[in-house]
């Protein structure tokens, strides 16, 4: 059987802020796959330990500055140079740039750790959302996999998962079901948006 060739293999970077455990999920889900390849990791923070977790796995790790992003080129030149099939962010919390948009035209999508338009928009995000939820004292949870626009949380839903709530529902609970959501669905999605 002939190995896919360098040029039909569809390049994954992933854009992170934290721990990276979706990163890493959707590495290991990609890894045997011969034509598909997570090739970098990106974050804006030097001491996120996506990093660390990508460099070990033989993954391109690069940090990049709140300020590279914001300019008119820098880190878009980068990018366009490693020709990514499709850019992911995971657990990344600033916003994208009109001329990064541009740049990549339906080649940024996201994970958003509820139901939008439930809990979107700036500063809305992990244990902010779930405190919210519980709150609420909503039925269900979810997540929401969206394209990327110029607003926080409001481009167009790509695919949506839920979960049912339970009456003794606690952060710890609900995030482990948020959690299992996304590394059961997230890099299946990806799939499916690449084939």
């Amino acid at each position: 059987m002939n190995k896919t060739s360098e040029k039909d293999i569809k390049k994954i970077i992933i854009f992170a802020s934290g721990n990276g455990t979706n990163a890493i999920n959707i590495y290991h889900y990609f890894r045997d796959l011969d034509e598909y390849e997570v090739t970098h990791v990106f974050s804006n923070k030097k001491s996120a330990k996506v990093l660390r977790r990508a460099h070990d796995l033989g993954i391109k790790a690069v940090h990049f500055d709140k300020e590279d992003l914001f300019e008119e080129e820098t880190l878009v030149d980068i990018i366009k140079d490693i020709e990514p099939s499709l850019i992911v962010l995971a657990g990344f919390l600033l916003k994208i740039p009109k001329h990064f948009l541009q740049a990549f035209p339906n080649k940024i999508i996201n994970l958003h750790p509820s139901l939008l338009p439930k809990y979107g928009g700036k500063d809305m995000y992990g244990e902010r959302i779930h405190k919210k939820v519980l709150k609420n004292n909503d039925s269900k949870s979810g997540i929401t996999i969206h394209h990327v626009n110029e607003n926080f949380d409001e481009g167009e839903i790509i695919a949506q998962f839920t979960c049912e709530l339970d009456q003794n529902e606690d952060l710890n609970s609900l995030e482990e079901k948020i959690h299992a959501l996304e590394y059961e669905h997230f890099p299946k999605v990806i799939h499916d948006l690449l084939k």
